[in-house]
């Protein structure tokens, strides 16, 4: 039989440095959840991902034990990386904050696909590059 559940919970944690701190802590305690244990066990499972924020499912149930599904970094982030920038622009309209090339949209659009509305490439190249023109990062060929 199915475990009952009590609530699923979505945070986006940096991969690798999860901590008891808020906002973890706090969103997972409130639900009687071992944060420790989940934290130990985040942080094994990211260490690879190092430097990215991964959105993360945490789905907890009735008898307290609980299972997490890890999602694809942030699009932005991985625009931010491509494109070699601290950060987006403020203004993205008036300021462009940098560039990136028509493969890398490509290469970022694959890399999101699971975690997108679409299972065409092409349709998530233009989420991606949404995302892009929100930042102030033009596409280039």
């Amino acid at each position: 039989m199915a475990k009952e559940i009590k609530a699923v919970v979505k945070v986006n944690i940096s991969a690798g440095k999860a901590t008891p701190a808020p906002p973890i802590g706090p969103a997972l305690a409130q639900h009687g959840l071992n944060i420790a244990e989940f934290c130990q066990k985040f942080n094994a499972e990211t260490q690879k991902m190092a430097g990215y924020t991964i959105p993360t499912e945490v789905t907890i149930y009735k008898d307290r034990t609980y299972t997490f599904k890890l999602k694809t970094p942030l699009a932005s982030e991985l625009i931010r990386k491509a494109a070699g920038i601290e950060k987006g622009s403020g203004t993205p309209n008036k300021t462009k904050a940098g560039k990136i090339t028509k493969a890398q949209l490509k290469e970022i659009a694959e890399k999101k696909l699971p975690d997108l509305n679409t299972t065409d490439i092409e349709q998530a190249m233009k989420v991606v590059a949404g995302t892009a023109r929100n930042m102030g990062v033009d596409i280039i060929n």
